[in-house]
């Protein structure tokens, strides 16, 4: 049996929580070998981020095209671009992809029109938040209603798949899906109250990436990301003096 690859193109947190670390470390909890290619180093921990160093975009193409040519993955994910240069360059690298890439829009509101433009064609899902999906299409997304609305309308934008998380809803926490077929799928699960939820987004999409690289269609790679997602929030470690990392060992 061939080992399942999957990649990441994302920022460095060097906390471990987030970014490329997550990312490393949920693929690999999935039986994924995962590779990276660095989009960003930052000066952070679990109390926030006080800088942010962009590579340069060649720099950033060039890790691609190089792991790629050497050892394709089967899945792809981004996560924070930094700048529109590094976003133009993942959005024209991505259009000789032949596997999945999911897009995690971190940080897109300073480059949303390039980011819609250029990369969302490209996104078989794209996962905002609700910050995210609100700041993409101009709807006040605040409930489920709504979240479909934006889900929709970001389908029409150009991503095949879109999944818009309601970490940040009341209640319980409420992932709406709109697939290319039109299908819309709630993920619910129950809310853990806790401060340490640092990297949710990075390794729910890492984690997502990571099934569909093992082969599993999207549904079900959702399903069992939402379910590790949740164990991992549940058992977080308590690391830290402010938003902590998740558990990474956590059950799938």
């Amino acid at each position: 049996m061939s080992t399942p690859v999957a990649l990441s193109i994302a920022g460095s947190d060097p906390s471990g929580g987030a970014g490329l670390q997550a990312d490393l470390k949920t693929f690999h909890r999935f039986g994924v070998y995962g590779e990276a290619v660095v989009t960003l180093v930052t000066v952070q921990n679990t109390q926030g981020v006080c800088r942010v160093e962009v590579m340069a975009p060649d720099l950033v193409a060039e890790q691609i095209h190089a792991v790629i040519r050497d050892i394709p993955p089967k899945a792809a994910k981004t996560g924070a671009l930094g700048n529109l240069a590094v976003t133009e360059a993942v959005a024209e690298a991505a259009a000789s992809f032949d596997f999945p890439l999911v897009v995690d829009p971190v940080m897109a509101g300073s480059s949303g029109g390039v980011f819609t433009e250029k990369l969302l064609p490209h996104a078989f899902l794209l996962t905002p938040n609700l910050d995210e999906a609100s700041s993409l299409t101009g709807i006040a997304v605040r409930d489920t209603a709504s979240m479909s609305e934006a889900a929709e309308k970001l389908r029409e934008m150009g991503a095949a798949n879109v999944l818009v998380k309601g970490g940040h809803l009341e209640g319980d926490a409420i992932d709406v899906l709109v697939t290319s077929t039109g299908r819309r799928i709630q993920f619910r699960a129950t809310r853990i109250d806790t401060r340490h939820t640092h990297g949710t987004g990075c390794t729910y999409s890492a984690a997502i990436t990571a099934g569909l690289a093992k082969g599993q269609d999207l549904i079900q790679a959702i399903r069992t990301a939402k379910a590790f997602i949740t164990s991992a929030i549940r058992t977080n470690p308590g690391l830290g003096a402010g938003s902590g990392p998740l558990n990474h060992f956590a059950g799938k």
